[in-house]
């Protein structure tokens, strides 16, 4: 299993539209991935989830990634979250 903290940069934060993208990324990951902010924790791969936790500009999450492409997903998806996300929508 491997964390890493980012601050999310995207002025929308993880809405609707971004999380949607976030979340066909996730999909290309056999392993298990979540994002945890503050004592809530939410499937990355469940729009629902993603929503639920309300990450706006400035939260700082935890990105989880447990599986056999544990150590792709992290890196991957962590830069996307912090710096790619608002090119995205």
């Amino acid at each position: 299993m491997i964390k890493r903290e980012i601050t999310i940069t995207s002025k929308m934060g993880l809405a609707a539209k971004p999380a949607a993208l976030f979340i066909q990324k996730t999909s290309n990951y056999k392993s298990s991935i979540w994002i945890e902010k503050g004592e809530r924790k939410a499937n990355a791969k469940s729009l629902l989830g993603l929503l639920a936790l309300g990450v706006d500009y400035g939260s700082k999450i935890v990105l989880i990634a447990e599986g056999d492409d544990e150590k792709e997903a992290i890196n991957e998806l962590s830069e996307y979250l912090s710096s790619k996300l608002e090119e995205s929508v």
